[in-house]
């Protein structure tokens, strides 16, 4: 299958290099990438620049300079690709959401390229992925293998118009509703653990500390749905991570703080009950397996046989 990449890129003059190395060097190469500067204050968009200078397939779009980052431009910006990548007549079966502060191997494309061929029914695909500190998501992340994280997502084509591209919410969880909407909408999400991609920045940093984002997380959290009962265990889990207490009561305060001022959420009721419904499976499956003294499977948790003895 054919594929073309976006990218909504804002202030990665440290990390954007390592992105760039990575997808030039795949051995199956994309047919398009655009790459929209949004209002960078560094040098990424002249970085970007040089690259395409050296690889027509690479197209850089410049958004005016400005001050703050925003979740809803990166899902405009998204969508912006997308349609330009339609008009301009690319042909592509497959549309993949990139960070530029990640770095894969040169077979990661044509690995989930390969996914696709095999499984109609695959809508988005993707794999775990590693940070700096040891941090792997197939352990320290209660997501699973039936969610791909925002860093890089790669829909099918049809997949990504069926729901509508992505919803520009302000607050964030951009790539988390699409994943999920393509899921109540009947199409298989997959990460496959058989390779990562290593995320240069840990998740949420971008221009703030880690707490707050973490802060931020637990706002968004209650905005896109979580269970309460969901939430206390996520928060739980969370005080055995860097940093620690200090990170658990910070997703904890954030969470309460959005319910106490009944935070709009961007996403219909449906998607809430079919979420909650998919955590209370997910903790159903985790506290069987603790009961019967096996090692809980984080990662596959939500596919386990909820009726087997």
């Amino acid at each position: 299958m054919k594929y073309a990449l976006v990218s909504s890129s804002r202030n990665e003059e440290k990390y954007i290099t390592l992105t760039l190395e990575s997808v030039t060097k795949q051995s199956q190469l994309p047919e398009r990438w655009i790459i929209v500067d949004d209002g960078s204050v560094d040098r990424t968009g002249e970085i970007a620049d040089e690259w395409a200078k050296k690889f027509p397939w690479i197209v850089v779009i410049h958004n005016p300079k400005r001050e703050g980052r925003s979740f809803a431009a990166k899902a405009n910006n998204v969508n912006m690709a997308c349609a330009k990548l339609q008009t301009d007549g690319v042909d592509f079966g497959a549309v993949g959401n990139l960070d530029t502060d990640t770095s894969f191997a040169p077979d990661y494309m044509a690995f989930l390229m390969r996914k696709f061929d095999a499984d109609p029914k695959l809508g988005c695909n993707g794999t775990p992925f590693t940070q700096d500190g040891g941090y792997d998501s197939t352990k320290d992340s209660f997501e699973g293998e039936n969610y791909v994280a925002g860093p890089i997502q790669l829909f099918r084509r049809e997949c990504f118009r069926e729901i509508g591209g992505y919803v520009g919410n302000p607050a964030g969880g951009v790539d988390w509703i699409a994943v999920m909407m393509a899921r109540m909408k009947g199409w298989t999400v997959r990460s496959f653990p058989d390779l990562r991609y290593h995320h240069h920045r840990s998740m949420g940093t971008a221009e703030r500390s880690e707490v707050k984002a973490l802060f931020s997380y637990g706002e968004k959290d209650y905005y896109l749905g979580n269970a309460p009962l969901w939430q206390i265990f996520r928060c739980t889990f969370r005080v055995a991570k860097k940093p620690y207490i200090v990170g658990g009561i910070a997703l904890f305060a954030g969470f309460c703080w959005a319910a106490i001022c009944r935070q709009k959420r961007p996403v219909s009721d449906e998607l809430v009950k079919f979420h909650r419904a998919d955590q209370m499976n997910k903790l159903k499956n985790i506290f069987r397996s603790m009961l019967r003294l096996k090692k809980v499977d984080s990662f596959r948790a939500a596919n386990q046989n909820t009726t087997s003895n």
